[in-house]
């Protein structure tokens, strides 16, 4: 997977790429992560990549012309006519569909290459998300400075799924939000020592009993679905028995 990450300010991601997985995946060429400054996409001696609005208000809006083309020459510069995947061609907004794991999913197995536009100031010229994007898209119902911190949560995502990075292909299974989580939050997590500040863990995890261990996770993960992030249980694909069990703690 080759991530380009598209900013005004490259130098945002110094550091952020070079620790542990993404780290790692990188070092073992899994992944590949191009920082590309927009202004070196510009025509004029001054590298202008912004103007004021049109219709007048606050603030200063991305210009079209250096991302259509920087976007363009990114793609023109590394295409390979035997690529079965597409280009995905990102732009991160307030203005976007949600970002979920299930996104995260897609981009990992329908993609070899996500370039990854990071708006800023006001926003971007809408003619980039009508004409040029595949996808416009927000980490969360909050406004951030800039795109930057979106594509490193996205690259992190989905970088994650990818296949042999976590080392384990079971590792990423039962994730919060994962297909075989049914769209729950994740069980709690607990480890040693057993017993901390007289707080102790439950005795099923360390009873050796797998499948009572397993009804504990199934149990807990409701639990923490229901006081967390109710809301989830609107579009969670849980099974009968789930189902039954959920009924059962809310009442």
């Amino acid at each position: 997977m080759r991530f380009d990450l598209l900013t005004i300010f490259p130098e945002f991601f110094t550091g952020p790429f070079d620790f542990g997985i993404i780290r790692r995946a990188r070092q073992q060429g899994m992944i590949e992560i191009l920082i590309h400054d927009l202004r070196s996409f510009t025509f004029d001696k001054h590298h202008v990549v912004d103007d004021r609005p049109f219709g007048g208000g606050d603030g200063m809006v991305l210009k079209p012309e250096p991302i259509f083309h920087a976007v363009e020459a990114l793609i023109a510069e590394n295409r390979r006519d035997d690529d079965s995947k597409r280009a995905a061609v990102v732009l991160l907004s307030p203005q976007g569909r949600l970002f979920r794991q299930s996104e995260a999913a897609v981009f990992a197995r329908d993609y070899s290459r996500m370039i990854l536009i990071c708006g800023r100031y006001e926003g971007v010229d809408e003619r980039v998300a009508e004409h040029l994007v595949t996808d416009e898209i927000s980490i969360g119902d909050y406004v951030l400075t800039g795109g930057e911190i979106p594509a490193m949560a996205i690259v992190d995502a989905v970088t994650r799924l990818l296949p042999n990075v976590l080392g384990s292909e079971t590792s990423a299974e039962h994730d919060s939000f994962s297909a075989h989580s049914s769209g729950l939050l994740d069980y709690p997590h607990y480890t040693r020592p057993a017993d901390f500040r007289g707080w102790r863990v439950p005795e099923v995890l360390i009873s050796g009993h797998h499948g009572e261990v397993a009804k504990w996770r199934q149990r807990a993960a409701l639990h923490k679905t229901i006081k967390m992030r109710p809301d989830l249980l609107e579009k969670a694909s849980m099974t009968d028995e789930e189902d039954d069990l959920k009924n059962l703690i809310t009442e």
